[in-house]
């Protein structure tokens, strides 16, 4: 990491990232001394169904340190959207399922897809400069694409009633809870 820091103030390189799978990979590297990259790669961390920790820690410190987020992952390797995997594998976590259910209920009411849904919110927070949804075939290129063309209804993001979808304990709307630092 000190020579792409070096590589960067030599303007030899405009940016540098570093991706990791656990966030305990990246607390690591934010309490060390070593140089910060200018954009996280943050897989497995940041989801509709699991955000709690990033928004809790992990995304304010990189903001401190000037850090961008790329969201990998964010359907969970697919439990948000056509899989039964989770964070590539096939055991969900507990409560998983029932958590999809709610969000889908949530998303459904104000017709949009949990796909839909979840990759819209991946991308929202003010710290994310990119998500990384992945595809096994075109045809889900052409869904992910389709996916965040769609003008999701104020009233999902907005209305401070939605059921909870989080593991936080404040209240508020879905996208409220997204750009308002995590007090949870």
């Amino acid at each position: 990491m000190v020579e792409l820091e070096k590589m960067r103030d030599e303007v030899l390189i405009k940016a540098w990232a570093l991706g990791v799978n656990t966030p305990n990979a990246m607390v690591q590297v934010l309490t060390s001394n070593d140089p910060m990259p200018n954009i996280a790669l943050l897989a497995c961390q940041y989801s509709l169904l699991d955000h709690a920790d990033a928004l809790r820690s992990t995304f304010a410190s990189l903001k401190s340190k000037g850090t961008s987020v790329v969201v990998g992952t964010p359907l969970n390797d697919g439990v948000l959207g056509d899989r039964s995997r989770y964070n590539f594998s096939q055991d969900l976590p507990a409560g998983a399922v029932e958590k999809r259910a709610r969000i889908m209920a949530v998303a459904s009411r104000h017709g949009i897809d949990i796909h839909t849904a979840a990759l819209q919110f991946a991308a929202a927070h003010p710290q994310v400069s990119a998500i990384i949804p992945g595809a096994r075939s075109p045809g889900q290129i052409v869904s992910n694409v389709q996916a965040m063309k769609v003008g999701i209804p104020v009233a999902f993001l907005g209305r401070a009633e939605e059921p909870r979808l989080d593991r936080c304990s404040s209240t508020g709307s879905l996208m409220s809870r997204v750009h308002a630092r995590a007090t949870c």
